[in-house]
């Protein structure tokens, strides 16, 4: 049976669920879905890659994405997706703890899922996003550059690349930046299940005692004049942003990263309007 994690997928009563239209894997939930095409010449991702770039063309670069194409994108969604948000209030109320920074997290769901959280957030230039390293190589390449995508080093570059990736992101977080991480690691477009999370996110949470912020995409069905703009199977978005989850550092960090990554498994599954998920926290 194909996408059989639906037939127990239980969610309340006001909750949308698109339509299945696609054979999602029901085994592995890290395997990527999106085919991407590798075709634009980037550098390679090793110990000597800027992960850190204060050249004033990286400067501008960023700039120009987070002032201009951000909110033009935004608008874009507003248009195409019909994008909303709330949350915003949780965000307001611990503003003086997320001051020295937050990683937010989200359902890895459609192509601009991560311009639309970080629209939703009102994200700033100060802001970085790992991401997946062949990504750099599509045509999207600008587009990650521009909202801080940091490439994570291919294995084959070993332990220094990983060391060099890893520096970088002691100096993003002493100088007070905000992280956007897709736990679930790979995009399933418009899968509705909140998929196993991968503990990366966590363990910079623990690491750098920075709280975690649950975003979720959620979606609703395509109606009135949206439907001048996109296919019918292409629901509309909504970005739910949850309270901030804080780390226990008193506690061992085996224990705690697991314990925020399964809080934050369970929380988002709230957010989501699920009731039973079908799939663990973590695999």
């Amino acid at each position: 049976m194909k996408n059989k994690r639906y037939t127990t997928l239980q969610v309340t009563d006001d909750t949308f669920v698109p339509p299945v239209l696609l054979d999602y894997p029901e085994e592995d939930p890290y395997v990527g879905m999106y085919k991407p095409i590798y075709n634009r010449p980037y550098p390679n991702i090793d110990a000597n890659y800027p992960f850190v770039d204060d050249s004033p063309k990286n400067k501008r670069k960023i700039w120009f994405g987070y002032k201009i194409a951000l909110p033009l994108l935004t608008l874009f969604l507003f248009i195409k997706y019909g994008l909303r948000w709330t949350g915003r209030e949780n965000l307001k109320k611990h503003q003086d703890a997320l001051k020295n920074g937050a990683i937010t997290v989200a359902n890895h769901c459609y192509r601009h899922d991560c311009a639309s959280v970080l629209a939703a957030i009102r994200a700033s230039h100060n802001t970085r996003v790992p991401m997946f390293a062949p990504n750099f190589r599509t045509k999207d390449q600008f587009y990650l550059q521009i909202v801080g995508g940091i490439p994570i080093p291919p294995e084959e570059e070993g332990m220094s690349a990983i060391k060099a990736f890893n520096a970088a992101f002691d100096e993003f977080h002493r100088r007070g930046y905000w992280l956007h991480i897709f736990p679930e690691a790979k995009r399933w477009d418009w899968y509705k299940p909140i998929r196993p999370f991968q503990k990366g996110a966590f363990s910079m949470a623990y690491k750098y005692n920075m709280p975690i912020i649950p975003c979720v995409i959620n979606y609703r069905p395509r109606t009135g004049i949206y439907r001048l703009f996109g296919s019918k199977n292409e629901p509309l978005t909504h970005v739910t942003i949850g309270e901030p989850i804080f780390p226990n550092t008193q506690l061992s960090r085996g224990s705690e990263v697991e314990r925020l990554r399964q809080t934050t498994h369970a929380t988002m599954c709230r957010m989501a309007g699920i009731i039973h998920n079908t799939w663990p926290a973590t695999i």
